[in-house]
């Protein structure tokens, strides 16, 4: 995709009423004004839902609203515990750990109600993840082409590991690719860098030059980016040459 044609649909998302009602910089002090709200609207005996229609209210994402909510009241309650990141994301994956019974349902109905964010949402990124992690190996097993997969890596030692690393390096379009990156997304810019930081550097010192699929496509700006250390398709590569190791 051109990157002018990426940020045209960009700035029309952010044109979106919804986002002139609850801009993002606005949300945090919008939060805090909101869990007043919720504790007497809750004391009051209102119908459950009373996250959920104040989400609606200022048209803001059901999981996140309950996610600062939910960390409002870990802080105010004496004998709750420590409102860490790590406790909200464990108390919104399984609200039956909320002692407050009500606040609990509440959440739950969020979460579950929200195609956006929030645990379900994970939940189905990481499903989608893992078919087109198969759908890469079964592609590269049909090429006949020797591999090792992420859990195989881990085995031999290997805290950071592509999603396929090949026994021998083929080369796609005369580059030389020693391993492959599934991505079930669409690549941008942003996202990119982040990967190049935490991954694919990684990746490029352990075992050379590799590539990256974004099955969803990606911004043509990101093929100027990897500095020759891997390249970047949206399928698997059809133009394949093997390597013949008796000529090694």
């Amino acid at each position: 995709m051109k990157l002018e044609v990426y940020n045209e649909i960009i700035s029309i998302i952010r044109e979106y009423d919804g986002a002139k009602v609850c801009p993002w910089r606005e949300v945090d002090s919008i939060l805090k004004q909101r869990f007043p709200e919720y504790q007497k609207e809750a004391d009051s005996g209102e119908k459950p839902g009373i996250l959920l229609r104040l989400a609606d209210s200022i048209d803001l994402s059901p999981a996140l609203l309950a996610r600062i909510i939910l960390e409002q009241h870990q802080e105010q309650g004496s004998d709750e515990e420590e409102a860490s990141k790590n406790t909200i994301t464990k108390l919104m994956r399984d609200t039956t750990l909320i002692k407050n019974k009500d606040l609990a349902y509440e959440v739950y109905l969020c979460v579950i109600h929200d195609d956006q964010y929030g645990p379900v949402t994970d939940c189905i990124k990481h499903s989608i993840g893992q078919e087109y992690e198969l759908r890469l190996q079964r592609m590269v097993r049909n090429a006949n082409i020797p591999f090792k997969d992420e859990e195989q890596l881990r085995t031999c030692g290997y805290d950071k590991t592509p999603d396929v690393k090949l026994e021998l390096p083929v080369a796609v379009d005369g580059f030389v690719v020693n391993w492959i990156e599934s991505k079930a997304l669409f690549g941008d810019e942003a996202n990119h860098k982040t990967y190049i930081k935490e991954q694919y550097l990684s990746y490029w010192n352990r075992f050379g030059p590799g590539l990256v699929i974004y099955w969803l496509g990606f911004v043509d700006a990101l093929e100027y980016i990897s500095e020759k250390r891997f390249i970047i398709r949206d399928t698997f590569p059809n133009n394949i040459t093997l390597m013949d190791p008796k000529s090694i």
